[in-house]
Parts: structure tokens; C-alpha cells; sequence
């Protein structure tokens, strides 16, 4: 007997819903309930009169998996709509990340440049430690915080992604 694993793929789904109590908890649940993961969560009051949110999620999974979470999250009565903005086409990803890193001598002046190539902004500084914001797409901040673990990484905070669709449409 053979079993084939499908191919794993990240996705990001931009979920629009009534801003109502327990409607996060309700996503959470339905992927917690069928074994799936959420790498990234993000949620943000869209609305003028504060009636809207939008959930930001990634995740991964085999097409098929995906198709399904879409299909669970579109028959949730406060959901309006579900777009996996990864199959819609081109689309913009950030994140925004907070990276201490402490150190002094030469890894303070290396840690000081890189951020610089990275255009990372110095928001708290100490004689022994910074505190780095960065914002941009999920791989670039993964790649800095990998070198920071050289230079004395401390700490990393992160938003989690953020996507829209690109062009003039929702």
C-alpha cells in the first residue's frame, strides 16, 4: 500500500466578518477542530461604524485541504466573504516585526548595519541593546532576524501578515 502525500502549500486568506464576540474564537476552533494550523493571524476593525473586521490568515496545506478550509470558513454565518488572495493572482504581503538584539564592539557596529541594509529603524537604544523595527514581506524579516542570532538576538515580536489583492478593486 502506498500512500501519497500531496504537496503542502502556503496560502493567505483575506476573511471579512461581523465584528461580533466569539467570531475569532469560531475560526480558531474550526481549524483546531480538523487539524489544521494557522501560521499567521492577524485581525483589524475595518469599519467605519466598527461593524466589519478582517482576519488575515496563512496557512498551509495540500490544494485540496485549502479548498475545504475556504468552503468551512464561507458556510460560518458572520463570515461575508473568504478570498485565498494567494490563488486570486498578484497580491502584497507585509508584516511588521520588533527584533532586540544586544550586544556591543563589533556586533553592535554590524548588527547597526545590517539593519541599515535592511531598512530596519532603531526604535530603543541602550549602551547595550537595540530594539529594531522592521516591516516587509515575511521572508525578509525572517532573513534578518537570522542574521541577528549571530550578533545577539534577544527578542522578536512580530504582527503577523498582512495582504491585499493588488490594483484599483477589493
Amino acid at each position: 500500500m502506498h500512500i501519497k502525500e500531496a504537496k503542502s502549500e502556503r496560502h493567505v486568506l483575506a476573511v471579512t466578518v461581523d465584528n461580533e464576540a466569539g467570531i475569532l474564537a469560531k475560526i480558531a476552533g474550526l481549524f483546531t477542530a480538523r487539524g489544521y494550523n494557522i501560521d499567521s493571524l492577524t485581525v483589524a476593525d475595518i469599519a467605519e461604524d466598527h461593524a466589519t473586521s478582517r482576519i488575515t490568515i496563512v496557512t498551509n496545506g495540500p490544494p485540496e485541504v485549502i479548498d475545504q478550509i475556504q468552503a468551512q470558513l464561507e458556510r460560518l454565518v458572520p463570515v461575508h466573504n473568504v478570498i485565498d488572495l494567494t490563488e486570486e493572482g498578484p497580491h502584497v504581503e507585509r508584516e511588521l516585526a520588533l527584533i532586540k538584539v544586544a550586544g556591543v564592539g563589533d556586533d553592535r557596529v554590524e548588527a547597526l548595519r545590517l539593519a541599515d541594509v535592511f531598512r530596519a529603524q532603531v526604535v530603543d537604544v541602550t549602551t547595550s541593546s537595540f530594539i529594531f523595527e522592521l516591516t516587509g514581506a515575511p521572508d525578509k524579516i525572517d532573513n534578518f532576524i537570522a542574521l541577528m542570532r549571530e550578533l545577539g538576538l534577544v527578542e522578536v515580536g512580530r504582527t503577523g501578515v498582512a495582504g491585499m489583492m493588488r490594483g484599483a478593486e477589493a
